[in-house]
């Protein structure tokens, strides 16, 4: 799975839940990029209660609320834990984090912002 090319979109993770729907949506972007802060800039600065709204294809919008903010090293990244269906409305946000180290490859770690379903409205009519 890749973040998407333009470092001020974020991408939804085609291969699992839609954002609302019953299991784990996954919403990559970047953090920064050669010109500056990029969409997931500010990211880490979430905190658990905090509500995010995505707003889909279809003109509605899902709200979440912020779980609990992590910073995985890229070795120990919890893919189950991220991409897992797990029987409940879940969005984890995800971007780089923690150390740059151009030698071995750019960030050392990634970001994970966990969520959960608060409310679906409806698109506008």
């Amino acid at each position: 799975m890749q973040v998407p090319a333009d470092p001020d979109r974020a991408g939804w993770f085609d291969l699992g839940t839609a954002p609302g729907a019953m299991g784990s949506s996954v919403i990559l972007g970047h953090v920064d990029s050669d010109s500056g802060p990029a969409v997931f800039y500010r990211l880490k600065e979430l905190r658990p209660g905090e509500r995010l709204t995505v707003r889909r294809g279809d003109g509605s919008a899902v709200d979440f609320k912020v779980t609990a903010v992590a910073t995985y090293p890229n070795a120990l990244f919890p893919a189950r834990k991220v991409y897992a269906a797990q029987g409940r409305r879940f969005l984890n946000l995800v971007t780089c984090g923690g150390i740059y180290d151009n030698s071995n490859g750019g960030y050392q770690s990634n970001v994970v912002i966990y969520t959960r379903w608060v409310s679906t409205s409806a698109q506008p009519s």
